[in-house]
């Protein structure tokens, strides 16, 4: 990989974690102001560890290895580290597969956020498809089934791939509901144990990591580069959520760039998928450049 793309990529990357994990931040930092300083100090320490290392680490050599199960868990650890060119032209055989079901992951996850979540509304256009939010389950369906369709002229388990992309992101949609109840539990109700929070918090932390996860793809294949960049945008997130998240609120719009940088990387994924010709520093830009202008609306409103 060229420098200035690798460099590129690991920017973005951060970027792109520490904005897609704003809401993360903003929970962690109101469940922890509940609990003790003793156990406030383990999250921000030894979780640090369990979500950069293991979460953010361990995650794409599972991605990997779940969508080239033909090499193995050692194969895709060898892929992740290795320039051995009989194990990379696997993993390029299976990169379409990875790409189709993540790509469509992430789309459906943007469109769930224009058209049913509570938001700060960047424009008029978003006002409208909120007001009709049940057409997101209709349009969904018909993407999943047009992709399936096209999939099926092409290679008929890249139609497979839609299939588990979309059921990957209602099982984590579901999850995320779940936590977003269980939050209001653990910062209301008394009675629950420090240890109950701190288990909470690491589930919660690995469920919001599979978005950053799954659209690190999109900027490159390469795991250390992955791990190098999510990591450092969850080390940032960490010291959000240390010093407080008012100065994040004081950007309103932070969440609409990377609902925005989320869906333009699903279309990235989804073409490249059927063939077409991303150039590696497509994704870092776009990721850069919509999340710098949404950080410039968030200035202007202040203003």
């Amino acid at each position: 990989m060229d420098i200035s793309v690798f460099l590129l990529s690991v920017l973005g990357l951060c970027v792109f974690e520490v904005v897609s994990s704003i809401d993360n931040a903003v929970v962690n930092a109101d469940v922890l102001s509940t609990m003790s300083a003793r156990w406030r100090r383990w999250f921000l320490t030894w979780g640090l560890f369990f979500a950069v290392f293991l979460v953010r680490g361990l995650l794409p050599w599972l991605i990997l290895w779940a969508t080239n199960p033909s090499i193995g868990p050692s194969g895709a650890f060898m892929a992740s580290f290795s320039n051995d060119p009989h194990i990379l032209e696997s993993v390029e055989r299976a990169a379409p597969f990875l790409l189709l079901g993540g790509g469509l992951f992430l789309v459906f996850l943007a469109l769930h956020w224009i058209f049913l979540e509570e938001k700060n509304f960047a424009f008029s256009f978003e006002k409208v498809l909120f007001r009709h939010g049940v057409w997101f389950f209709t349009l969904a369906s018909l993407i999943l089934t047009w992709i399936i369709w096209s999939a099926l002229h092409r290679d008929p388990f890249l139609a497979v791939a839609a299939s588990i992309g979309a059921t990957a992101f209602f099982l984590t949609h579901g999850f995320k509901e779940y936590a977003a109840k269980a939050e209001k539990e653990l910062t209301t109700k008394s009675g629950l144990s420090d240890i109950s929070k701190l288990l909470y918090l690491e589930v919660l932390d690995a469920s919001f990591s599979i978005d950053g996860v799954v659209g690190a793809f999109a900027f490159t294949m390469s795991i250390p580069v992955i791990i190098l960049g999510n990591g450092l945008g969850a080390l940032v997130v960490r010291q959000l959520t240390i010093k407080g998240t008012e100065k994040i609120k004081e950007y309103p719009y932070l969440k609409n760039g990377a609902m925005y940088s989320i869906l333009v990387l699903g279309v990235f994924m989804t073409l490249e998928s059927f063939g077409a010709n991303i150039p590696d520093f497509a994704a870092p830009i776009a990721t850069l450049v919509t999340i710098g202008y949404f950080f410039w609306l968030s200035k202007k409103r202040r203003k």
